[in-house]
């Protein structure tokens, strides 16, 4: 692939990652919400495997794209009384987002002005990023723990959203 082809995908899934997450902010439908998520989520995986991040895309979807976003579906179809639930914010609720926006707009820009855009990737050394084989195995061996209890809260989250879903007698 030339630069141009991957300079190309990478705005087109950069688009298409911002446009949905843009959609997920302004729509009042949560079902809507949910699968804009899903474009949001598919963007980035898309934007890691342009940047030859295979590894780290293969995570955003299985973990994020297939884990994650189906227990917010499920979470949101057993809890509310419709999935068409329409989303009401109140005007301070408004108003704590567009702060909360600015300063991390703000934050960020000041940030990005203050890199030293001079370098170019060819002045630093490639590291060689761990194989897949080596990640697997700190996952299932050092960080078996924290892994563990990942899995555990989201099976917590499950049972509680079946909980609260269930009929008052």
């Amino acid at each position: 692939m030339d630069v141009f082809e991957q300079a190309l995908g990478f705005y087109l899934f950069a688009a298409v990652a911002l446009f949905s997450a843009i959609g997920i902010v302004v729509t009042k439908n949560i079902v809507r919400a949910a699968v804009l998520l899903l474009g949001t989520l598919g963007g980035v995986a898309c934007l890691y495997f342009v940047l030859s991040a295979n590894f780290l895309a293969a995570i955003q979807l299985i973990v994020y794209a297939g884990g994650t976003l189906i227990l917010i579906v499920f979470g949101v179809m057993l809890t509310s009384k419709s999935p068409f639930v329409v989303f009401t914010p109140s005007r301070v609720q408004i108003g704590i987002a567009v702060v909360i926006a600015v300063v991390l707009a703000t934050s960020l820009c000041t940030l990005l002005l203050q890199v030293d855009w001079s370098a170019t990737a060819t002045d630093q050394p490639i590291v060689q990023s761990p194989q897949v084989k080596v990640v697997g195995e700190s996952l299932l061996q050092q960080y078996l723990v924290p892994f563990e209890v990942a899995s555990v809260l989201l099976l917590v989250v499950m049972i509680g959203a079946a909980y609260l879903a269930r009929p008052e007698n």
